[in-house]
């Protein structure tokens, strides 16, 4: 494959950064996941064999996914305490955008009693970034909420979506001066469809009607936000960021075409068409390529993460393509791989970023190009052994910060297409 810094032009503005949430990064959090977690890590280790032990890497990650602490966040990569080195390294890099999530647990940690300690850390934190020259892309609901709201029913109530619209508020209100990007959900169908059918996250309840509920409040808290941000000042750009793939038709049968359609009728047209004129960009998550046969989609790829998730980094293109129909600028906020041996990032790299050039070619408005992510992270219901890091993390030695081949590529890279 031809190396990607060949050839490729990009705006002189355009982001180049890593993406984070505070959950997977700080460490130290108490929230519906790390209640969650202490609840479930015994059956989520008992269960690995049985949920993970087709991959191909399983004997290597065996001895970790089979222990209960694995699932437990804890300090996670400890990021709250060790951001300005973190930030160090993505300076080093020649990065200008760095994505994270402010835990709303921290700054409301009981409901109605603001923490004013930890809205001065997200301050520091964010100031942090822009000494460095670096733009702070702020999310605010990154799949944690603070127990007192989970116990109110969390998004499963029409109700409760005050309660975040007045956090989401309250930090416009604090620290709304420091920022110009900004996302309100991530991920609205991963949350409704694990958490509330699939049972995989927490509240891991089952029902298709509660899971459409909640997707449909994280929309409309959405909606809620982007009027407050925008009365608040024209300055912000707000968006939401939502997982995308590729969906293709195996073969011609009108079953298979009537599968694809209601794919991305149901996951693209509706919460894009509910949301409609209020969003300022679309925030793009991009990890799968999916191809229909019927009704089931069909799995033949040569390459797997170790996760198990088939390898097409260049159809990110299609998407893309998709997406600029509805004449909105695109900002991609995660895409990435789970790779602990390093061999398939690079690759990942390649494939995307020329993908996005590729369809800026096209006429696409693309924005920027956010990498999940900067440090190896706490991967939710797998816990660490899943490796997305740039820089890998060594738990057997203080969470040391240990580059990867794939860091300095990304680098070079970047520094070649940013003309430094």
């Amino acid at each position: 494959m031809k190396e990607t810094r060949a050839e490729l032009k990009f705006p002189k503005r355009f982001l180049w950064g890593v993406a984070t949430s505070a959950h997977q990064f700080e460490g130290g959090n108490h929230n519906n996941w790390s209640v969650w977690e202490l609840e479930n890590a015994k059956a989520l280790a008992g269960a690995a064999k049985y949920k993970i032990g087709h991959l191909e890497n399983w004997k290597r990650i065996r001895s970790q996914a089979v222990k209960p602490d694995n699932y437990v966040s804890g300090r996670a990569a400890d990021h709250y305490n060790r951001y300005e080195s973190d930030f160090d390294i993505v300076r080093k890099m020649h990065l200008n955008a760095f994505r994270f999530s402010i835990e709303w647990s921290r700054v409301e940690p009981e409901e109605g009693a603001w923490d004013a300690g930890e809205i001065e850390h997200y301050r520091q934190y964010i100031r942090a970034l822009r000494r460095r020259g670096i733009e702070p892309v702020v999310t605010l609901y990154h799949w944690t909420v603070p127990v007192w709201f989970s116990e109110k029913g969390a998004f499963a109530r029409s109700g409760n979506v005050k309660y975040f619209v007045r956090f989401a508020d309250k930090v416009l209100e604090e620290l709304g001066k420091e920022l110009r990007l900004v996302i309100t959900v991530n991920e609205p169908d991963t949350v409704a469809g694990h958490g509330y059918y699939l049972q995989e996250h927490p509240p891991a309840t089952h029902s298709a009607i509660k899971a459409l509920w909640v997707y449909r409040n994280h929309l409309k808290a959405h909606r809620l936000v982007y009027g407050l941000a925008k009365r608040r000042s024209r300055r912000f750009k707000v968006g939401f960021a939502k997982a995308y793939s590729n969906i293709t038709e195996g073969d011609e049968r009108f079953v298979t075409r009537l599968a694809v359609w209601w794919h991305r009728f149901t996951r693209d047209t509706l919460p894009l068409g509910y949301v409609g004129r209020r969003t300022d960009f679309l925030g793009v998550n991009y990890y799968f390529s999916d191809t229909y046969q019927g009704a089931q989609v069909r799995h033949d790829d040569i390459h797997y993460s170790d996760l198990g998730w088939g390898m097409h980094p260049e159809n990110l293109k299609y998407v893309l393509l998709r997406l600029g129909r509805q004449k909105k600028p695109i900002l991609i906020t995660e895409t990435g791989v789970a790779d602990e041996q390093d061999a398939l990032r690079k690759n990942w790299l390649n494939g995307t970023i020329r993908a996005v050039h590729e369809a800026m070619k096209s006429g696409v408005n693309i924005q920027g190009y956010l990498f999940w992510s900067l440090l190896d992270n706490f991967e939710w219901a797998y816990g660490r052994w899943p490796r997305f890091g740039l820089v890998g993390i060594d738990y057997d030695d203080g969470l040391r910060r240990v580059p990867r081949k794939s860091a300095l590529y990304y680098a070079a890279v970047v520094k070649k297409v940013r003309g430094l």
